[in-house]
């Protein structure tokens, strides 16, 4: 076997593979004896069909699977021996259509195009710099938390006459042109509610309604086109809603009102447990440090993206692109010609990331440890649980999911990469000079909305 490596450039080469029937037939010998003792064929016991039927009936089948997994462990170990840093997977080249008779006594010749991952270098100093935000709770987005807490916690009332907030449990009928009810239009009694309404005409209209009232109004409007919204009001299909025209009766049948519940200490007590917080003062301070402490991962998001557009500009450096469009039609065969060209700028910056990542990890030895991958798994699974119920699982419990979770490949994986993220912005972190700087969340907000 004789295996040649011929570099077009330094982001692709043509690995060439030659394959002599002394390489093989050893191989295929093997299998055609191994199938011989499996093979159930009528008129042999079972074991006892001769290799040569064997050969006559699935020899050149058996000869082409050996081919291909001679080839793809020749491959394969090249590779490694040669300490190739490959990108995608080795693809047959395009030009390789050489015939074969499959008669066992084959010379065999088999080209590979390999695309090489760039050789580049990256430092980070002190005379990077970045700003650090530290967010700050505005008294807007404070009082709109204790809202929603409160509410949670609050009781269900039927006041006569809606308010804002309010929701109207209401009959919807679709009208035609004319202002007529629209003759198998669509029809549902549905909730709906006062603040989803971004339209601030239409809201002020669906204020002071009382049971009975009829209103007409303009659905798309109402909901700023929103399709998801108006098509689970209206339980038809999202592209349904997005098509939809014209202005819709709303009937009221009763309005609902969720009344806040009071700051006094049963509500205390359900909220942090018994005897933890005994004021409203005490009560306020808890919250901001809840929402300030949500707002540190916004900040380090926002760090961690600031941090990754330095690494990204910091080096210069092509890939393989042709032959990494080809690999990529090759494994999604659905992916067509106008996606790839629409999606491969994405792919290419967070493959330049990766190689960046794997570049800084080797060059500074950052260790990525199973117990890292297992505390970071239990975090996300606690932050999710928190979602649902503020009060905490036990540790032993939590420690039993997340075991569960890791067993997942796909689970292990994704916080596996996103350990490694973190190390490598921590290593940045720690490196670069970071300038902090106070900001009220709703400038904050401002700012990266903005950035997008």
């Amino acid at each position: 076997m004789n295996i040649t490596q011929e570099k077009i450039n330094d982001l692709n080469a043509v690995v060439k593979i030659n394959i002599n029937p002394e390489d093989y037939q050893p191989r295929v010998e093997k299998a055609i004896k191994e199938n011989a003792k499996k093979a159930k064929i009528p008129g042999f016991r079972p074991g006892m069909v001769p290799a040569s039927h064997i050969k006559k009936m699935y020899g050149k089948s058996i000869l082409v699977d050996e081919i291909n997994n001679l080839l793809q462990d020749t491959l394969n170990n090249y590779i490694d021996e040669q300490k190739l840093a490959v990108l995608g997977q080795p693809l047959p080249a395009a030009d390789d259509n050489k015939e074969y008779n499959w008669d066992f006594a084959d010379n065999f010749e088999f080209s590979y195009e390999l695309g090489l991952a760039p050789e580049f270098s990256i430092d980070f100093s002190s005379k990077d710099k970045l700003t650090q935000y530290v967010i700050k709770v505005d008294d807007e987005t404070l009082a709109s938390r204790i809202k929603n807490i409160r509410r949670s916690y609050g009781k269900m009332t039927n006041p006569d006459v809606s308010a804002d907030d309010d929701v109207l449990y209401s009959e919807l009928v679709q009208l035609s042109a004319d202002g007529s009810v629209f003759e198998g239009g669509i029809t549902n009694t549905a909730s709906v509610r006062l603040d989803q309404i971004k339209d601030e005409a239409i809201k002020a209209s669906l204020i002071g309604l009382k049971k009975g009232d009829v209103l007409t109004f303009d659905i798309r409007k109402a909901f700023d086109n929103d399709a998801a919204k108006i098509a689970g009001l209206l339980k038809i299909e999202e592209d349904d809603a997005a098509d939809l025209r014209g202005d819709f009766q709303l009937t009221v049948k009763n309005v609902n009102r969720l009344e806040e519940s009071d700051l006094n200490q049963e509500f205390f007590d359900k909220l942090f447990g018994e005897g933890t917080v005994t004021t409203e003062e005490e009560f306020t301070a808890k919250i901001t440090e809840e929402l300030e402490s949500m707002m540190v991962q916004d900040a380090d998001r926002k760090l961690q993206d600031d941090m990754y557009k330095l690494a990204i500009a910091k080096v210069d450096f092509a890939l393989p692109d042709e032959f990494l469009k080809r690999w990529l039609k090759a494994t999604n065969e659905k992916l067509s010609d106008e996606e790839l060209e629409g999606g491969y700028n994405d792919f290419a910056q967070n493959l330049k990331w990766t190689l960046i990542e794997n570049k800084i990890i080797t060059d500074n030895t950052i260790e990525i440890k199973y117990e890292d991958v297992f505390e970071l798994a239990k975090i996300r699974l606690d932050q999710q649980f928190r979602m649902y119920s503020p009060t905490a699982i036990p540790e032993d419990q939590l420690g039993q999911y997340t075991v569960q979770y890791l067993q997942n490949k796909d689970n292990a994986n994704k916080i596996f990469e996103e350990v490694k993220a973190l190390k490598v912005f921590d290593y940045i972190k720690n490196v670069i000079t970071l300038d902090k700087q106070d900001i009220l969340y709703t400038d904050f907000s401002a700012l990266v909305t903005a950035a997008q």
